[in-house]
């Protein structure tokens, strides 16, 4: 099928992502890649059940909705990524083979086996690359007036991993190249009595696994760090509402000594 034929999304569907307080006046920019588990219509159920698109392997179970809250403490610009990740991972670069599964963890995802070239690119056109380009016309704009922007990539993870085990953190602080706003992020958690948290882990960031830190942090310099809390940690509002003050908290703490220190060192 010729990929300029090739539609994927439906008139009436939702866009790839949607923004939340878009004149948000904090510095601190959160972006959820997992945030939703919608698949196309046209894509039907990619041969997965409505138990399993429930799942981790769908979305990132609780981050939208912390994100939500987070947001609304800050009052802070908030991208959510709509479709999901079995659809197209937002935080894969669309080269890797990963970012369009065909198994997730021991789940076989028949819809994405044997795809046309112009199936794969419309899920990149269509979904992927919109998210992308929306963060980025956000970033440039706040870089052309002159604000300052943190950016926050919001993630959650499963409490238990097929072939690992048990997963005892409740939070992980991740990062690759850059961790100042990480280490200050752990040394505020750590402080916390009760909390198991992880420097790195489960994950950490690499250019091979990731596409958000790595393009819209890394590569235009600004402070950045991915937070992944354990999802049975924020499934239910308490849950979410208690992670969002804490986060924000110290996320507000970590940005404002961050700024700080830069007005010393200039």
């Amino acid at each position: 099928m010729d990929a300029a034929n090739f539609k994927l999304l439906a008139e009436g569907e939702p866009p790839a992502c949607t923004v939340e307080r878009p004149d948000g006046s904090s510095p601190l920019l959160l972006v959820c890649d997992h945030a939703g588990n919608q698949i196309p219509r046209r894509l039907g159920t990619l041969g997965v059940s409505e138990a399993d698109r429930q799942r981790h392997i769908a979305w990132d179970v609780g981050a939208a909705e912390l994100a939500r809250h987070m947001a609304a403490r800050l009052d802070a610009t908030l991208v959510l990524q709509t479709y999901s990740r079995l659809v197209i991972d937002c935080n894969r670069n669309p080269s890797v083979p990963s970012a369009i599964p065909t198994r997730s963890e021991v789940t076989d995802i028949p819809g994405n086996h044997d795809l046309e070239p112009s199936e794969r690119q419309a899920r990149i056109t269509e979904i992927f690359q919109p998210y992308h380009d929306r963060i980025g016309q956000i970033m440039d704009a706040r870089d052309a007036a002159g604000r300052p922007t943190v950016l926050v990539a919001m993630h959650s993870f499963t409490p238990y991993y097929e072939g690992w085990g048990a997963r005892p953190w409740h939070v992980g602080i991740l990062y690759n190249r850059d961790n100042r706003v990480p280490r200050l992020m752990l040394d505020l958690l750590r402080s916390e009595p009760g909390l198991t948290v992880g420097d790195n882990e489960p994950y950490r960031v690499s250019d091979e696994t990731d596409y958000t830190i790595p393009v819209h942090g890394e590569k235009r310099g600004v402070l950045h760090v991915e937070i992944e809390v354990r999802h049975d940690e924020i499934e239910n509002e308490a849950g979410q509402e208690k992670w969002a003050a804490r986060l924000s908290h110290m996320l507000s703490h970590a940005a404002a000594h961050l700024a700080t220190e830069s007005g010393r060192a200039t």
